[in-house]
């Protein structure tokens, strides 16, 4: 049988419609899941439980096996994509992979920690291939722009974020010595305002993302992390609080001045 062209580009676009639909419904269930054992705060860091040597990945190691998913599918999904005259959608899914570049290959070797469990890093590695598969594939085959469209402006708060996020990173990583096990009350940035200025960052940086890109994948990722880290933030807070009787009172979980 052979298909005219306007049937053919029929064909692909409900071949797409039909991915997405199911790549979403997958995302919601996973996303459901992840939340349910992330408001235990048990997964990693200073709330694990301590997991056997043998079910443990070093920290750094598992970072960077877990982020780069999200960092080598969206590239491999825009060599591999014919080209658009629309270049919008490629500085869209660059500054995604900008992000996890960072996410993947520095900040997993400065980071310190405890071994991650190896179910967790799985886990979020997993949720990272699906999530740079959907937002890659989105942005390619489904997102429509007009050729004028351009996205520098909308993305100043994505780098806003990021910047806030990168800077809180890098004082949490000098607050202790190498090889030191003690907790320091940050200072300096936005963690004078905040006891989670680097997830604020964070979620700074994907609602960004989301009015940049107008799409829902990105929405829902950006939904996805304010739930993820959101009460992360908070029981930082109150852990902070707990252990420090100087702790400055002002200071709020997430949100300065707010909550």
């Amino acid at each position: 049988m052979v298909f005219s062209r306007r049937e053919t580009l029929t064909l692909k676009l409900r071949h797409s419609e039909n991915l997405l639909s199911c790549l979403l419904h997958i995302t919601r269930k996973y996303k459901k899941i992840v939340v349910l054992s992330t408001l235990s705060q048990s997964s990693y860091g200073r709330y694990m439980a301590q997991s056997p040597p043998a079910r443990t990945v070093p920290a750094r190691l598992a970072w960077f096996l877990q982020e780069m998913p999200a960092f080598i599918i969206p590239l491999l999904l825009i060599l591999t994509t014919h080209k658009s005259t629309i270049m919008g959608k490629y500085m869209l899914l660059g500054t995604f992979c900008v992000h996890y570049f960072q996410r993947t290959f520095v900040y997993s070797l400065l980071m310190r920690g405890k071994p991650f469990p190896l179910s967790v890093m799985v886990a979020a590695g997993l949720f990272c291939s699906l999530n740079g598969f959907l937002q890659g594939h989105y942005l390619l085959h489904c997102a429509q722009f007009d050729d004028e469209w351009f996205t520098g402006y909308c993305l100043l708060l994505f780098y806003i974020g990021m910047t806030i996020n990168i800077h809180s990173d890098f004082i949490l990583h000098n607050l202790r010595k190498p090889k030191e096990v003690i907790y320091k009350i940050p200072t300096g940035g936005l963690f004078e305002y905040v006891s989670g200025a680097n997830y604020l960052g964070e979620i700074v940086e994907w609602f960004g993302y989301a009015v940049a890109t107008w799409s829902f994948p990105a929405l829902s990722f950006a939904l996805f992390t304010l739930c993820f880290i959101g009460p992360r933030a908070y029981y930082h807070h109150r852990f902070y609080l707990e252990k420090f009787k100087d702790y400055p009172k002002f200071r709020k979980a997430l949100v300065p001045f707010i909550f």
